[in-house]
C-alpha cells in the first residue's frame, strides 16, 4: 500500500523530465501577469538588471570554481524569484542581492549541497545589511483568479519534484494556528482570517521557496516535521512581533536545521534530472 506522501506524485511522463523547465515557465508567466496587469512595468529596469546580474555571477563563479559550468536554469530561477518577491530602492542593492543569492549556492555548502534557499538568503541578508530591499505582501493583491492560477501551476512543479507534502505541512500549520488565534480565541470574523492567507506572496513562498528540493530535508517525514516547525515559527513572528515577512525569516532560521534532519532521517538525496 502506498504511503500518503507517495500518492502526491504524478507519473514521470506527465510533465517535462526536468521540473525546472516547468518552474521557469510558471514564474515567467507570473512575472508577465505582474507587468501586464499589476503595473510592475515601472520596475522593468530592476527586472532586467536582476537577470543580468544573476546570470553574470552564475557564469563567473562557475567558470572559476566549477569543473562543468552551465547551470543557467538555476540562475534563471533565482532571477525570476527575486523579481517576483523583492523590491529595491537602488540599482546597486539589486546587484548586491543577486551576488548574495548566487554566491550562497557556491560558498555556503555542506557535503556538496547549499544550505540556504538562495533567494531567501539573498533577500534577507541584503535587507539586514542595507535596508534598501523589501518584500511587499500586498504586491500581488488578492484576486481570486490569480490565486487559483498560482496554486494550480505551482502544484504542477511540486508534483514533479515530490515536495507537495512540504507545502501542505507549512501552509496547513500556519493556517491552523492563525485560525485558532483569530477565530477560536479572539473571535474575529472569518474575513480577517481569509485575508491573512489570501496573499500571492505567501503562496509564492509556499510553492517555490520553502519547497526547494535542494535545501529541504531529504526524507518525506522529516520534511513534514521541518515544514510544520517553520510554519509555527512564522506564526509566532507574525503574531507576537508583527513581522510581515515572518515566513522568510522563519525559513532563514530553519534552513541550517535541515542538516540535522538529514542526519537522523536518512534517505536518497534529490538530484535534478
Amino acid at each position: 500500500m502506498k504511503s500518503p506522501v507517495a500518492v502526491l506524485r504524478l507519473p514521470p511522463d506527465i510533465l517535462p523530465t526536468d521540473a525546472r523547465h516547468v518552474q521557469i515557465f510558471c514564474q515567467s508567466l507570473f512575472l508577465l501577469v505582474g507587468i501586464g496587469w499589476l503595473g510592475w512595468q515601472v520596475h522593468a529596469f530592476h527586472f532586467a538588471l536582476t537577470f543580468a546580474a544573476c546570470l553574470f555571477f552564475q557564469h563567473a563563479i562557475e567558470k572559476r570554481f566549477v569543473a562543468k559550468p552551465g547551470s543557467w536554469k538555476s540562475a534563471t530561477i533565482s532571477a525570476l524569484s527575486l523579481c517576483l518577491m523583492m523590491k529595491a530602492n537602488a540599482w546597486w542593492a539589486v546587484v548586491l542581492c543577486a551576488l548574495f543569492t548566487i554566491g550562497s549556492k557556491f560558498f555556503i555548502r555542506y557535503k556538496g549541497r547549499h544550505v540556504f534557499n538562495p533567494t531567501n538568503f539573498g533577500i534577507m541578508v541584503t535587507l539586514l545589511l542595507t535596508g534598501e530591499v523589501w518584500v511587499s505582501p500586498g504586491r500581488w493583491g488578492s484576486a481570486l483568479f490569480f490565486l487559483i492560477l498560482l496554486g494550480a501551476l505551482s502544484a504542477a512543479v511540486l508534483f514533479r519534484v515530490g515536495r507537495m507534502e512540504t507545502a501542505l505541512s507549512f501552509l496547513g500549520t500556519f493556517a491552523a494556528l492563525h485560525f485558532a488565534r483569530s477565530i477560536l480565541y479572539q473571535g474575529w470574523p472569518a474575513d480577517y482570517f481569509i485575508h491573512q492567507l489570501s496573499s500571492g506572496t505567501l503562496l509564492l513562498f509556499t510553492f517555490f521557496m520553502i519547497t526547494d528540493p535542494m535545501t529541504t530535508p531529504v526524507h518525506p517525514k522529516a520534511r513534514i516535521i521541518w515544514a510544520a516547525l517553520t510554519g509555527t515559527l512564522a506564526f509566532y513572528l507574525s503574531t507576537i512581533y508583527y513581522v510581515h515577512t515572518a515566513p522568510l525569516w522563519a525559513l532563514l532560521v530553519m534552513s541550517p536545521f535541515t542538516l540535522l534532519f538529514n542526519h537522523f532521517f536518512r534517505h536518497e538525496r534529490f538530484q535534478w534530472r
